[in-house]
């Protein structure tokens, strides 16, 4: 697609608890930003995951931290981490906010959903 105009937005949302499976979805990411195959994505913790980040499963921050390179913020949804009493251990690695309302707000805007 080298030289095509490319419009398409991505929300990647990973809720998994299995490892594996959320460092490949913020991987993808990072990557598809990077390398231009799309032209905007985001990435949303939602659920289970959190834990992981607040854990500080190192692959995962890696993975967090390739992302953040680019230039984006990763969020992780706020209401989760306070159920989980995680908020302040998150903090310094995702920013925290209203996942659920903002996967709403993206997806009218156009932006495609991955779940991870």
């Amino acid at each position: 697609m080298e030289g095509n105009l490319v419009l398409a937005r991505a929300l990647v949302v990973i809720s998994t608890t299995e490892l594996e499976k959320a460092i490949l979805g913020i991987l993808w990411a990072a990557t598809a930003f990077k390398e231009g195959w799309i032209n905007d994505v985001e990435l949303y913790f939602f659920g289970p995951v959190e834990k992981l980040i607040a854990d500080r499963e190192s692959k995962l921050i890696d993975a967090i931290n390739q992302y953040k390179a680019l230039g984006k913020t990763p969020i992780a949804c706020e209401t989760v981490a306070k159920k989980l009493g995680i908020t302040e251990k998150l903090q310094d690695v995702v920013d925290i906010g209203p996942v659920g309302k903002l996967i709403g707000e993206l997806m009218d805007e156009g932006y495609i959903p991955l779940i991870y």
